[in-house]
């Protein structure tokens, strides 16, 4: 088989579509419609043409920034940039959407680095320097993400192995701006609160003002003012001592950091290897052999795969994102209070059950695991043998009497 032209035009022509261009990076594209644009460097470059005083401008710009977890230096930010370089390949960049091709381009090229406005994608491609050089090819669609998802696997397909297993990320291989796919797959950079966050409008204060009875808007039977409400105040949060410990920042965003017990983690450990390395792959072959069949658009099983794949893609990174921000803890010892993870036998009514106590993300009541923010598991929180507990139900309130604690 005759390797496929890394060129954009090749790279279009690979996933069927007929290239239109090029236009010089900073020109405007004359593409009013929908559909997907190629960034291309005019020939390979063995090093990421870098420029670290742009580098440094970002680390000033966004405070959030963060590599592997620290506030890296503008040269260990840059460092990590360079090392998803690819010598080989000229595509800087996969672009797509479903209204102008030209207001999008423009609106990178309009974005800072960092910034979210007008449009943060490719954002890297700010920290080179010669983009001046750089050239957009695109092609008109309508099924703009089938065609973007197919450029981006074509792309990946045609990296040489070599500098494939060079990369940091050597799962998700895209070219060097491009940070996802269309199915939520991300590249694994080490960067978090990359992108400034957008500023949060101050609440308005609010007044209250105590009128007598009967002085009310509308007592007298005029028309009641017209008054803006406002928001309601989030509920405080209440310790229960195993569910939900307090919030985190991470990133600009506000993150609940969850408890697990070890079982709880290990299940998830195992469902997550099961996922990346069994179920991803099958879709992955599911979605090459629906390109083969013809038309994307048409494809009914290239949507049905690519649906899949994005269910799959969004359970992985939700239990990447559970495993990296939770506590895991310990199950307490036998004989003591009851807490997370304890094995709990109760009497009631003369039957005795036994419940394994267990974080929200981890209960199965029909398997004996009971949350600790049901009634019945905040009830038994901090109890011990014999003691007695009157938890409120839909039904009315049930007495239980703690038997043992394991």
């Amino acid at each position: 088989m005759q390797p496929m032209d890394p060129s954009a035009p090749g790279l279009l022509r690979a996933v069927g579509l007929l290239a239109d261009g090029p236009v010089p990076w900073g020109r405007p594209v004359p593409a009013v419609g929908p559909g997907v644009f190629v960034v291309e460097l005019p020939g390979p470059l063995p090093s990421a043409p870098l420029e670290l005083t742009r580098v440094g401008k970002w680390l000033e710009r966004v405070e959030t920034l963060r590599l592997d977890g620290g506030r890296p230096t503008s040269r260990a930010l840059a460092a990590r940039l360079a090392a998803f370089w690819l010598p080989s390949q000229v595509v800087l960049y996969v672009g797509a959407t479903p209204t102008s091709i030209a207001n999008r381009v423009r609106a990178l090229r309009e974005t800072p680095l960092g910034e979210r406005r007008p449009h943060p994608g490719g954002h890297w491609l700010q920290a080179l320097s010669g983009l001046e050089r750089a050239r957009i090819w695109w092609a008109a669609t309508d099924a703009v993400e089938e065609y973007e998802d197919a450029l981006l696997t074509a792309f990946g397909e045609g990296v040489p192995t070599a500098e494939r297993s060079a990369l940091p990320d050597t799962e998700v291989v895209l070219p060097f701006a491009n940070l996802r796919t269309p199915t939520g797959a991300r590249k694994q950079t080490g960067l978090t609160g990359s992108i400034r966050a957008e500023p949060v409008a101050p609440t308005p204060p609010t007044r209250v003002v105590q009128l007598p009875d009967g002085d009310a808007d509308g007592a007298r039977g005029e028309p009641p003012a017209r008054t803006t409400r406002a928001a309601p105040r989030p509920a405080a949060s209440r310790r229960t001592g195993a569910a939900v410990a307090p919030k985190v920042e991470s990133g600009g965003r506000t993150l609940e950091q969850v408890q697990l017990t070890a079982e709880g983690a290990a299940r998830l450990q195992e469902e997550l290897r099961v996922l990346t390395e069994e179920r991803r792959p099958e879709v992955v072959a599911r979605i090459r052999a629906a390109k083969e069949l013809g038309d994307l658009k048409e494809n009914g099983d290239y949507h049905a795969a690519r649906e899949e794949q994005g269910f799959l893609e969004g359970r992985i990174q939700a239990i990447e994102a559970l495993l990296r921000g939770a506590e895991v803890v310990a199950a307490p010892t036998a004989g003591g209070s009851i807490g997370l993870g304890s094995t709990v036998t109760v009497a009631a009514d003369g039957e005795e059950v036994t419940y394994v106590l267990v974080s929200t993300s981890e209960a199965n009541p029909s398997g004996g695991r009971i949350s600790v923010a049901s009634p019945v598991g905040k009830a038994l929180l901090g109890r011990r043998a014999g003691d007695e507990v009157a938890v409120r139900t839909p039904q009315g309130e049930a007495r239980y009497r703690v038997v043992s604690i394991g």
